[in-house]
């Protein structure tokens, strides 16, 4: 393992463990799954439990996946649809600095872009991807725009209902 090899790995890491936690808190922290689908509700989201289950199982598992280098396009798209998502429905409307009350979309833009980098270059030989000698000749980086901007497209035009936060509240 040579010194890009053992900075692709930490990037994964951080970035993988780190998006697999967060999911893991929707389940497990302070309201679980129906703290995160009121959330959802809230938000606009349909379906909102249904939303609470798909993000925390997505989030979980395309992190795991993304820190063990396994399927690495396939887990960056779900990172990407998964960020895209999130600045759409939470953070574009407060701005970009993380720091701003209720977080702008910095952090999440540096997810998908920290995902589709490593989708372009590949996961690296400290990788299952490098293990199972599994080789996207070139393409991961278009597997995983692919996979997160449709992705993230269906999730909005199927589920995303920003006017009907109104409408539920004024009943």
């Amino acid at each position: 393992m040579d010194h890009i090899d053992l900075g692709l790995l930490i990037m994964r890491l951080a970035f993988g463990l780190s998006l697999a936690y967060h999911g893991l808190n929707k389940v497990i922290g302070a309201g679980g799954l129906t703290g995160t689908s009121g959330w959802f509700g809230s938000l606009g989201m349909k379906s909102p439990m249904l939303q609470a289950r798909l993000a925390a199982s997505t989030e979980i598992l395309s992190g795991l996946f993304f820190a063990c280098g396994l399927l690495t396009p396939f887990a960056a798209g779900a990172m990407v649809a998964l960020m895209i998502v999130a600045i759409v429905t939470v953070h574009a409307r407060v701005g970009y600095f993380i720091f701003l009350p209720n977080g702008g979309w910095e952090y999440c833009a540096a997810i998908a872009f920290v995902a589709a980098g490593i989708a372009s270059t590949g996961p690296g030989s400290a990788s299952l991807d490098n293990a199972l000698e599994f080789d996207f000749n070139g393409g991961g980086l278009a597997i995983a725009l692919g996979l997160g901007l449709v992705g993230a497209a269906l999730q909005l035009a199927l589920f995303y209902r920003p006017q009907a936060v109104g409408k539920n509240n004024a009943a």
